[in-house]
């Protein structure tokens, strides 16, 4: 496994981490005890940041996790946790004192800790970025001990922009994946340049480039493959990256194409990811030990090719750009 410095922060974190979305919910049938077997996986593959978020199964996914801190109390397990999409509808006055104080105090509760390592506002309202006051309150929430660091994880480059402004924001979390490129033209040299961590979020496309699925896959009713292609419930950029799923299919094959020798395509995409040196890390999730195994392992391959990247480049521009480019 190889690490990066997060951000400004204290802590040096696995370069492929751990999404914790899938153990929670809304990713089809999930069973704790496989989940907990698959963290497992992630630490003995030297894996020492988590990922989750207060709405993952409604808690279900911090709770997980404060499972595994139990039974390796002597390992360095950083945990973040995300903020905000408890609101029933996403406001910016939702973004308030009292309600903020009870998430991070909720998220505390769940994953037994007594401070947070990096609590992230969850794809907040386009609103929030400009109110100086609601990171005045995350400000006073590490002055009061209940989280070491904080952060954001966005929609949209220009969100993410926008939390730079902010001197204490330490990490942004956005969508970067063979699928979306714009952060790496866009957003990157400024946060290099802020020495903000990036945590590359959704490398996968939901699943789209694992290579296993087809236009004949299918989804669990519970599964927002299922029920959020066009974003009916939450934004449809976090649904196959938002781009129209046969597009998207036609795109993965060409990307098969150009694999290198040696690595599976679930390896080949978060291997590039970790070509770019703003990215602190890249968070797929994993249902059980052995995707675990295969998403760490990727850490640890060697660099691609110039010629490599340039053909990846070359299938986003031809294929996909046009979809999801001017959108986020």
């Amino acid at each position: 496994m190889q690490y990066r410095p997060l951000g400004r922060t204290d802590m040096r974190v696995a370069t492929v981490s751990f999404g914790a979305w899938a153990i929670g919910g809304t990713w089809g049938p999930v069973d704790d005890d496989v989940s907990l077997a698959a963290l497992r996986a992630a630490l003995d593959a030297g894996v020492n940041f988590i990922d989750t978020a207060d709405v993952y199964g409604d808690g279900r996914s911090e709770r997980v996790v404060a499972r595994l801190k139990k039974e390796r109390p002597h390992e360095t397990i950083f945990v973040a946790t995300k903020a905000g999409r408890r609101l029933p509808i996403q406001t910016p006055a939702g973004y308030n004192r009292a309600n903020l104080t009870a998430w991070v105090e909720r998220s505390l509760q769940n994953l037994e800790m007594e401070a947070l390592d990096l609590l992230q506002l969850h794809c907040p309202h386009p609103a929030v970025y400009d109110m100086p006051e609601v990171f005045g309150i995350l400000d006073d929430l590490v002055q009061a001990g209940k989280l070491r660091y904080y952060g954001v994880s966005v929609e949209t480059v220009d969100e993410a922009l926008k939390a730079l402004r902010y001197p204490n924001v330490q990490s942004v979390q956005i969508i970067f994946n063979m699928l979306r490129l714009k952060p790496a033209e866009r957003f990157f040299a400024a946060a290099q340049q802020a020495q903000v961590g990036i945590l590359a979020r959704v490398p996968l496309a939901s699943g789209l480039l694992t290579g296993k699925l087809t236009a004949q896959s299918t989804f669990a009713p519970d599964d927002h493959r299922s029920f959020n292609r066009h974003g009916e419930a939450f934004d449809k950029g976090e649904t196959f990256s938002g781009v129209p799923y046969e597009h998207a299919l036609a795109a993965v094959e060409a990307l098969k194409a150009i694999k290198p020798e040696g690595m599976t395509l679930t390896q080949f995409a978060l291997r590039w990811i970790l070509m770019f040196d703003a990215v602190t890390c890249a968070i797929p999730g994993a249902k059980t030990p052995q995707q675990e195994a295969d998403n760490a392992a990727a850490a640890d391959l060697p660099p691609l090719s110039a010629e490599t990247m340039q053909a990846v480049q070359a299938v986003y521009d031809q294929q996909v750009r046009a979809l999801v480019h001017a959108q986020w």
